[in-house]
C-alpha cells in the first residue's frame, strides 16, 4: 500500500475537523455521515489487528513524533496531522487519545438465522451496550441484534466500552421485534420469577440470549416467546444484576456448556 505524506491542518474550521466534532458530540451522528471516529491507540490497533483499513488517520504532532504513532497512522491510506491543542478540540476523551481513525460505517450484514446470538431489547446505557459487545466477542457469540430503543451501537461511548469488539462481530441495529422472527434458534431469557437456575439448566446450543432494558427488563411479549427462562443465583440478596454483568454470567455459562 502506498502511503502519502501527512496533510497538515491548522484551522479549527477545517471541514474534516468540523465533522469529527459532530461525531464525538452526537451519539447518532454516524448514521447521517456514514462514518465513525475511532479515537485512541487501542481502538486503532484493534482495527488493524482485524485487517480492516480506515479511510484516514488523524494524528497529533506529538504522536507523529513517536515511532509507534507514525507506524499506526500509516495503516491508513491518508494521514492528517494537527497541533496537539487542535486535536483536543474534537477529542471525545478526558485525556486526548492523540490519534484516531475515520472509518466508514460497515454495512449491516445479513441476519444469520442459526447463529449464537445476543439480542438487545432497549438496553439504553452506552457503557452497558459496549460491555455486552465485548463479552459476546470474548465468549464466542458473534452476532448481536439491537432492537429499536437500544443505544446506538457505533456511538463513541459504545465504541470505547467495546474496546475493539465491534470489529469481530456481526452487528445489526434498529431492528423491530418482528425481525426476530427470522431467528430459528431457541430464545433464552433471564427472570427472577423462574425456579430454573442458570447453572443447572441444559442450555440449547446454539441459542439467542435476550437482554433487556436496565429497569424494565425484556419486554413481556418477547419474554413470553422464550423457549427457556433461567435465574442467576444471587445468595448475597441483591435485587438483580446489572444487565452487562448478567450478560457476562450467562454467556460464560453458555460457552462452558459448549465445551469452552
Amino acid at each position: 500500500m502506498t502511503v502519502s505524506a501527512p496533510v497538515v491542518i491548522q484551522s479549527r474550521d477545517n471541514p474534516l475537523l468540523v465533522r469529527l466534532r459532530k461525531l464525538t458530540r452526537d451519539p447518532g451522528a454516524y448514521r447521517k455521515s456514514g462514518e465513525v471516529w475511532l479515537e485512541g491507540e487501542h481502538l486503532c490497533s484493534a482495527l488493524r489487528e482485524r485487517g480492516l483499513r480506515p479511510a484516514q488517520a488523524v494524528v497529533s504532532e506529538s504522536a507523529w513524533q513517536q515511532a509507534r504513532g507514525r507506524d499506526l497512522a500509516q495503516w491508513a491510506p491518508r494521514t492528517v496531522l494537527v497541533p496537539d491543542l487542535l486535536f483536543e478540540s474534537f477529542s471525545a476523551l478526558p485525556s486526548s487519545g492523540q490519534i484516531g481513525f475515520v472509518l466508514p460505517v460497515p454495512d449491516a450484514p445479513d441476519l444469520l438465522a442459526e447463529a449464537d446470538t445476543v439480542v438487545l431489547d432497549r438496553v439504553q446505557d452506552a457503557g452497558n451496550v459496549g460491555s455486552i459487545l465485548r463479552t459476546a466477542a470474548a465468549f464466542g457469540v458473534t452476532q448481536v441484534l439491537a432492537l429499536q430503543g437500544t443505544a446506538a451501537l457505533w456511538s463513541p461511548k459504545v465504541l470505547r466500552a467495546g474496546m475493539g469488539a465491534h470489529f469481530g462481530l456481526r452487528l445489526i441495529e434498529g431492528l423491530s421485534s418482528e425481525a426476530l422472527n427470522a431467528l430459528t434458534v431457541p430464545w433464552v431469557g433471564t427472570s427472577l420469577a423462574t425456579h430454573q437456575r442458570l447453572d443447572q439448566a441444559d442450555l440449547p446450543q446454539p441459542c439467542a440470549w435476550l437482554l433487556g432494558h436496565e429497569g424494565q427488563g425484556v419486554a413481556p411479549e418477547l419474554q413470553a416467546r422464550c423457549a427457556q427462562l433461567v435465574r442467576i443465583p444471587q445468595p448475597g440478596g441483591e435485587e438483580s444484576l446489572n444487565v452487562a454483568a448478567a450478560a457476562a454470567v450467562c454467556l460464560y455459562e453458555g460457552m462452558r456448556q459448549r465445551g469452552g
